[in-house]
């Protein structure tokens, strides 16, 4: 199955270096929405997704399914503009995380998830495939 393959796959070929080149260089056509770590098993009859969001809480992921496409966001707020100017090295960044992966041959309405320690599981159970029924035709 093809599907649990993310948009953005990071393979490191030379067309995914020259790639990242590009997108280094003349900047990213999409700033606001960066990405997150993630691993998927394969466990037989289902796939466990697992996502690194660390310092985030449990009210600030969100999860949406449409038309077979699974989005996980997350977004920390901006601290107040007074809090900000006391710093003098800012590392921990802020704002919106987002990644979608194709989940066609999911059974979309049993997908599970849950948060701990800074980690996101999702359990995909995969869809079974539809045999159809062989039934016997009279002759007349």
């Amino acid at each position: 199955m093809f599907g649990m393959i993310p948009f953005d796959r990071h393979d490191s070929s030379l067309f995914d270096m020259l790639d990242n080149f590009e997108r280094n260089f003349f900047g990213s056509s999409n700033n606001t929405a960066s990405s997150f770590r993630t691993d998927i098993r394969d466990e037989g009859d289902k796939f466990v997704l697992e996502a690194e969001l660390p310092g985030f809480k449990k009210e600030d992921i969100k999860l949406d399914l449409k038309d077979g496409i699974l989005t996980i966001s997350a977004q920390h707020s901006q601290e107040s503009e007074e809090k900000q100017n006391s710093y003098i090295r800012r590392e921990r960044r802020y704002g919106s995380f987002s990644r979608s992966f194709d989940v066609s041959g999911i059974q979309e309405d049993h997908i599970t998830a849950a948060y701990n320690n800074g980690v996101l599981e999702l359990t995909l159970p995969k869809a079974q495939p539809v045999v159809p029924a062989a039934r016997q035709i009279d002759i007349q």
